[in-house]
């Protein structure tokens, strides 16, 4: 019976597919992103978010270093994770990372998309701050409402947009 056996084994044995892992998240957090398969890209995201998770809530503790240590094994990259990563995304309650799919690759065709740090995607993070600076907020309605508003103000406007029109022709003429 295949009970409790649900996670991709991706065609590899056990201990090459942690090995694959471990380098996949080492190259997420050195770089903020990775081009990969999709199937790739869903077994690390399960493989990796548990660590940020850890180097967020643990404080940093020694004991959480040593756990995602096991995990990683790369000094370097467990520094970068729980220093600049883990207080960029602090706040978050999950989701530290997201999955853009980018179609398919010709020689196999498997599907390709793009993993990478929620927080660290400039181009996302400017879009945000410029769509909050806006001043003004633009709404929806409906057709009716706006044909009625639209036939309100029409009559009231053209005689006042026509008397200062007239003004100045006349003042230009003398």
């Amino acid at each position: 019976m295949r009970h409790n056996k649900k996670f991709n084994h991706l065609g590899r044995k056990s201990s090459h597919r942690h090995a694959m892992l471990s380098n996949m998240a080492n190259s997420l957090i050195e770089h903020k992103r990775i081009f990969t398969t999709l199937a790739k890209a869903k077994a690390l995201k399960v493989y990796f978010e548990p660590m940020v998770t850890k180097a967020v809530k643990s404080n940093d503790s020694i004991h959480a270093r040593r756990v995602v240590f096991q995990n990683l094994q790369n000094r370097t990259t467990v520094t970068e994770l729980f220093g600049p990563i883990a207080e960029k995304v602090g706040d978050r309650p999950g989701g530290y990372c997201r999955i853009l799919k980018l179609g398919r690759r010709q020689g196999d065709d498997a599907m390709m998309c793009l993993i990478e740090l929620v927080d660290f995607n400039e181009d996302r993070v400017k879009e945000k701050k410029s769509a909050g600076s806006g001043k003004t907020r633009r709404t929806r309605r409906s057709k009716k409402s706006s044909a009625a508003t639209q036939a309100a103000t029409a009559p009231a406007a053209e005689p006042t947009e026509s008397a200062p029109a007239a003004e100045p022709k006349a003042e230009s003429a003398e």
